[in-house]
């Protein structure tokens, strides 16, 4: 019984550093001013060659602590199906493969819808290994930001692939 007050407290304390260090972690200026920049920032840090560490800490500042990640995807049997995840999960899920075998997250689409201080965009990207290589993934990304009065935050992360069942509509494939 005693070990686990221990434990306990011990939890306790290193969850409120963790969130204390998102709280103090800064963004650059010119990741966050603008719709547009917050969504290039997104793209480029989680790009990059095969080999190359990724700036994590940079992904995190792009972001409320309280965020979400989910993918959107059809099992075997055809059923939707969803995985979510807090941007220390998605950087612990995945990150070691982006850095193993190079991917590349190109924006070639985008539709945004604004209302006072919450910002809806779907961004259609490309994903490929090498910056020049063969798309291998197609796809949306639902992304919904605010603005805090000083700067945007990404709130969530929505995304779907597409697949032979859901091809994205030519609507989606251009910019906005």
């Amino acid at each position: 019984m005693k070990y686990f007050k221990y434990l306990v407290l011990l939890s306790f304390l290193m969850s409120s550093i963790s969130i204390k260090a998102q709280d103090a972690m800064k963004a650059n200026p010119a990741d966050v001013n603008s719709v547009d920049a917050i969504i290039a920032a997104l793209y480029d840090v989680i790009s990059g060659p095969a080999g190359e560490k990724r700036d994590w800490d940079r992904m995190r500042s792009l972001f409320t602590k309280e965020a979400t990640l989910t993918a959107v995807g059809m099992d075997r049997e055809g059923k939707t199906r969803m995985t979510p995840m807090t941007v220390e999960s998605y950087i612990q899920r995945a990150g070691a493969s982006l850095e193993k075998n190079g991917f590349f997250e190109d924006e070639v689409g985008r539709r945004t819808e604004t209302y006072g201080h919450i910002i809806q965009c779907f961004s259609t990207y490309t994903s490929k290994r090498t910056a020049d290589g063969e798309v291998f993934s197609r796809g949306i990304n639902s992304i919904q930001i605010m603005y805090d009065g000083s700067r945007y935050r990404i709130v969530n992360i929505l995304w779907f692939s597409e697949n032979d069942k859901f091809p994205i509509p030519k609507k989606y494939l251009k910019k906005k």
